[in-house]
């Protein structure tokens, strides 16, 4: 008999895969390939719609081979975020490229907004800031670029453009909380916002339906790599999936996502107007129930670590670690990650990558360390946000590649000075949308028997005096004033 399975898509920024999952919460067969990013100017990132496509099937497809006797039962996906792209529904081909959520160059457009008065509004409508990562001006922007763009183009997330190539253009649809992220969509009032299109100058028409994250929006057809007739049941921002996943159905329950950029998120008890720094979104929605949660999005995360080994003349990730692994301390180095500006709690797209701190006490392992140290920096920025609004976080779960690395998570468990919770797999993006998935299709009954899964690894806990902690953060926040200086 064959093995029934759910099927689940990750689709981020530099890479696709799928995954299978079976009813125990284990992955069983997995697939990955690569998506090429293009960087046409300084600042500016964008892929081909595609090359996404393409590397989505070549990911499914690597995947099934591997579990020959397996029967999907559904498909979910999980995607990057605030990435949009825009498409001819009488033909599927893209118009113009996707511009994705690094891209800053609508910078000037939101500085423009932000001096004419809009953003206490945008932000009370959306629970998101005026900034180039949301979508709204770079959809404007492509309109405004691609003449052919008319009535019969729809603008989408990259869920919205998977769901609708896997449905052979039939179907144009979205879940709540990839909506969320568009800085479109009103999330007290769970609609598209027509104050907002008008402001942006979006038209409506172009946008897709909205639905429940745990859904069946429609079945396969003609996708080729996967047959007709399995039910498309899961659409799910990846960050969103991953804080799913992880389980944390309690208020309060948090994660950091660290991949390309990195996520820090925790549930919330309803819909709140954001402190200054971090966003208000929806994490999801089940049964037209939404679960609210705060954000904070940073640009520049784990792609610091490639950046800087070759910066430094190493082969790969892993010398980079082990090298910055040599040294106890940094030599007052300290590596400010602002490449493409900086995301939450900042919010300074002119903001410039630096590395301040240089002597010669200083070598490279120091300038390893300090980058290593970087990502964890970021986090502990945001969560301080957090924790001035909310004094119930609760457990703080880490995943995504580099929650692997038990030297890089305790760097982030000793400056944040909370203890995190690696899961059992890094792949918690997929997993949360193969569990949206299976709760729409019956492979799980109910929430209850998702939180019984298995899927963590024993909790690494600070080992850091907290005055030792507290001298790094200053010193870091010392070279964040000066990546935002004005020259």
């Amino acid at each position: 008999m064959a093995r029934q399975v759910i099927l689940a898509i990750d689709e981020g920024t530099t890479n696709s895969k799928a995954i299978l999952i079976d009813e125990n919460g284990s992955i069983i067969a997995s697939g990955s390939a690569p998506v090429p990013i293009e960087h046409p100017k300084p600042g500016w990132v964008q892929q081909d719609a595609n090359a996404i496509w393409q590397a989505t099937q070549q990911a499914v497809t690597s995947c099934l081979n591997k579990a020959p006797d397996a029967e999907v039962t559904a498909l979910g996906i999980s995607n990057q975020r605030e990435s949009i792209l825009a498409w001819d529904k009488r033909t599927g081909e893209p118009i113009g490229p996707v511009i994705t959520w690094q891209c800053r160059r609508t910078a000037e457009e939101c500085d423009q907004l932000k001096a004419d008065g809009h953003e206490a509004n945008v932000i009370t409508r959306t629970g998101l800031p005026l900034d180039p990562l949301f979508p709204p001006t770079k959809a404007a922007w492509l309109l405004r670029h691609y003449p052919s763009a008319d009535r019969e183009t729809c603008i989408g997330t990259v869920d919205s453009w998977l769901i609708w190539k896997f449905s052979g253009g039939a179907l144009h649809v979205t879940d709540s909380s990839n909506a969320a992220r568009t800085q479109l969509y009103n999330l007290a009032e769970a609609r598209w916002d027509p104050a907002l299109c008008d402001l942006f100058g979006i038209d409506q028409d172009m946008l897709p339906a909205v639905h429940d994250s745990s859904h069946v929006f429609g079945k396969t057809q003609g996708a080729e790599v996967i047959p007709d007739g399995i039910p498309i049941a899961s659409a799910i921002g990846d960050s969103h999936a991953a804080l799913f996943g992880h389980g944390a159905f309690a208020i309060g329950d948090g994660k950091i996502t660290f991949g390309t950029g990195s996520s820090v998120m925790t549930t919330v008890s309803e819909f709140l107007a954001p402190p200054q720094g971090i966003t208000t979104t929806i994490a999801w929605s089940i049964n037209k129930l939404p679960t609210f949660a705060f954000e904070g999005n940073i640009l520049v995360s784990a792609s610091i670590l490639p950046w800087t080994a070759e910066l430094l003349g190493l082969k790969s990730v892993d010398e980079l670690l082990d090298l910055a692994a040599t040294v106890s301390d940094t030599k007052e180095v300290v590596l400010v990650p602002a490449h493409v500006g900086l995301g939450s709690p900042h919010w300074d797209s002119h903001a410039r990558g630096l590395i301040s701190g240089l002597s010669f006490a200083a070598g490279r392992e120091h300038v390893a360390l300090a980058a290593v140290q970087s990502m964890a920096f970021q986090v502990c920025d945001v969560l301080a946000i957090m924790e001035d609004t909310s004094s119930n976080i609760g457990h703080l779960y880490v995943d995504g590649g580099p929650s692997g690395n038990p030297f890089l998570m305790q760097i982030v468990a000793d400056l944040t000075k909370r203890p995190v919770l690696p899961g059992t797999d890094t792949e918690l993006s997929a997993l949360g949308a193969a569990y949206l998935a299976g709760l729409a299709t019956g492979f799980w009954p109910d929430i209850d028997a998702i939180s019984k899964l298995p899927r963590h690894k024993a909790e690494i806990p600070p080992r850091m005096p907290p005055g030792d902690c507290d001298a790094l953060i200053a010193m870091w926040r010392n070279a964040i004033a000066r990546s935002t200086l004005r020259v």
